[in-house]
């Protein structure tokens, strides 16, 4: 390297320094010009939130009526039904063999 541009190294070096920090300050992933995206993700988070919490508070009254002091006898059957798959020998069963809105008479008249 010549001797007349040692001098100049650290200043361009700096330089360079400060030009590559500007612009991570300004597009990068935490910059000013992402304050937008950032403001989605959280709307988006909070929805999720709100989601969550109602199925933690909903999960929170079953576990509390699954409970030996206050047992209800219908959620009780009711899970026991979904898990096992019984059926009471005086229960209606509806079977669907397509998609919902299906029309089976629609497919056989054209």
């Amino acid at each position: 390297m010549p001797e007349q541009m040692k001098p100049y190294l650290p200043t361009v070096l700096l330089l360079l320094l400060i030009a590559y920090l500007g612009v991570q300050a300004l597009t990068g992933e935490r910059g000013l010009l992402s304050g937008g995206e950032r403001d989605a993700l959280l709307a988006q988070r909070q929805t999720q939130l709100m989601r969550l919490a109602e199925q933690r508070q909903d999960l929170e009254v079953r576990v509390r009526y699954l409970r030996t002091e206050s047992l209800s006898k219908d959620l009780l059957e009711e899970r026991a039904r979904a898990v096992i798959g019984f059926a009471d020998p005086r229960d209606y069963v509806v079977r669907l063999n397509g998609p919902a809105g299906h029309n089976p008479d629609a497919t056989r008249a054209s």
